[in-house]
């Protein structure tokens, strides 16, 4: 299967996950994808993006030397179809230290930023929660982040926001 073209076919479940199915655990054929997703056509990027993060969901290890790629994608205007799968993708993966750092901040940007969508918020929160892991004192300012976001909050944050709080809570800083 060429990638790219079956992307140019339409953009469909059925279509991510047919390419999904072909890339399987296969690195070669993960780069094949990354390769289009990293090119910058706007509506091809868009569509890799889908079947990207399914794959990275199912096979984590995949992503193993391509995550600063990733974060570095953060700085770059996105569509907001591709910030949301990146993050969606991070949220699953592990993140190498050296990536904590500026992975952090910009979910803060995104959860201080009110024209951002709920979901790219959404997964911002659990980004940070997933870093709160590795960083326990990070605890401190994800929590009144969220907060001070819940009182104003729609009902997809609100959700996430209240769950993202109760496994803070759960964290012990040293």
């Amino acid at each position: 299967m060429n990638i790219e073209k079956q992307l140019a076919l339409e953009h469909s479940k059925p279509n991510a996950l047919l390419i999904v199915n072909f890339i399987g655990d296969d690195q070669k054929k993960f780069k094949e994808l990354l390769a289009v997703f990293a090119k910058g056509d706007v509506r091809l990027t868009q569509r890799a993006a889908w079947p990207l993060s399914i794959v990275l969901e199912q096979y984590p290890a995949l992503a193993k030397n391509h995550v600063p790629f990733f974060v570095s994608l953060l700085d770059i205007q996105l569509h907001v179809a591709v910030k949301r799968n990146v993050l969606r993708l991070l949220q699953t993966i592990p993140i190498p230290e050296s990536e904590l750092g500026t992975l952090a901040d910009k979910c803060f940007q995104y959860l201080h930023d009110r024209h951002e969508p709920i979901a790219v918020k959404a997964f911002a929160m659990t980004v940070l929660y997933k870093i709160c892991l590795l960083e326990p004192e990070l605890k401190n300012e994800v929590i009144p982040t969220i907060e001070d976001m819940l009182p104003f909050a729609s009902g997809g944050i609100l959700a996430r926001g209240k769950k993202v709080l109760a496994q803070l809570a759960k964290i012990k800083v040293q």
